[in-house]
């Protein structure tokens, strides 16, 4: 019997490829609007994000999240993501 794949995603702050379940996912929906997934399964365009503040700063500063994402961030996102990295911890 084979060995189950673990899916791999590429994190938008460090550029690392990391499994899936250790990142948190931003999640652009067919309407445009922008939400943070904690399950990984909400429809539409994703970007993921390692759950530490170095690679959220690295994600803003670069603004990689929103090139990802084809979209403008609002604060209110990038303060809901750092809640969920503080609170993680």
């Amino acid at each position: 019997m084979k060995p189950k794949k673990i899916p791999q995603r590429m994190c938008t702050g460090c550029m690392e490829m990391k499994p899936k379940k250790e990142l948190i996912r931003i999640v652009k929906s067919c309407e445009g609007d922008l939400s943070v997934d904690l399950t990984g399964k909400k429809p539409g365009r994703g970007a993921y994000i390692c759950k530490n503040e170095e690679c959220l700063e690295k994600a803003i500063k670069t603004k990689r999240l929103e090139k990802n994402l084809e979209t403008k961030f609002d604060d209110s996102i990038y303060s809901k993501l750092k809640e969920e990295i503080i609170d993680g911890k």
